[in-house]
């Protein structure tokens, strides 16, 4: 029998976190994981008690026009990570993996190269996480160490290599 590997273990958890998602355009999990136990979970969604994106019917964004990666402000959505963050202690989260899947809600394809945003990255580094691990497909993906981010101070204002 041949088990599954843990990183992708732990991705297949978020992906399945990702069915949560109420935003009509990309369906995020993420999970905190330390010393193999897992700390919190988050998808994107609308703040507790707010009309979800799902709810509305609409998109903001989306009928905006606006591409994929800018005007997060005008989003109604609190993003994955920042849920799985504001769900665990500061002291849990220290060295800690955060896990995370991407699905394009039209066709629930998962989405190569996604990336957490410029204010999750700064969420993730004053968390203390250590690495970020991005789902590309459905056995392949991508291990950040945040110290990346933090030693490229380009990467967290949107424009750097990560």
């Amino acid at each position: 029998m041949k088990r599954r590997d843990k990183e992708n273990y732990y991705l297949d958890i978020a992906e399945t976190v990702a069915e949560r998602s109420t935003c009509l355009r990309r369906g995020f999990g993420a999970i905190i994981v330390k010393n193999d136990q897992i700390i919190a979970t988050g998808y994107n969604g609308a703040p507790r008690g707010s009309k979800n994106c799902s709810d509305l019917g609409v998109c903001l964004r989306e009928e905006m026009g606006i591409p994929r990666g800018e005007r997060y402000e005008l989003c109604r959505s609190v993003h994955a990570e920042a849920n799985a963050i504001i769900s665990a202690a500061r002291n849990d989260m220290i060295d800690a993996t955060l896990y995370l899947a991407c699905k394009d809600m039209k066709t629930g394809e998962l989405v190569a190269g996604t990336n957490s945003c410029s204010m999750c990255k700064r969420l993730i580094i004053n968390a203390g996480i250590k690495r970020v691990v991005i789902r590309n497909t459905r056995d392949e993906f991508t291990a950040i160490y945040v110290q990346d981010w933090v030693d490229d101070d380009n990467a967290i204002n949107g424009i750097g290599g990560y």
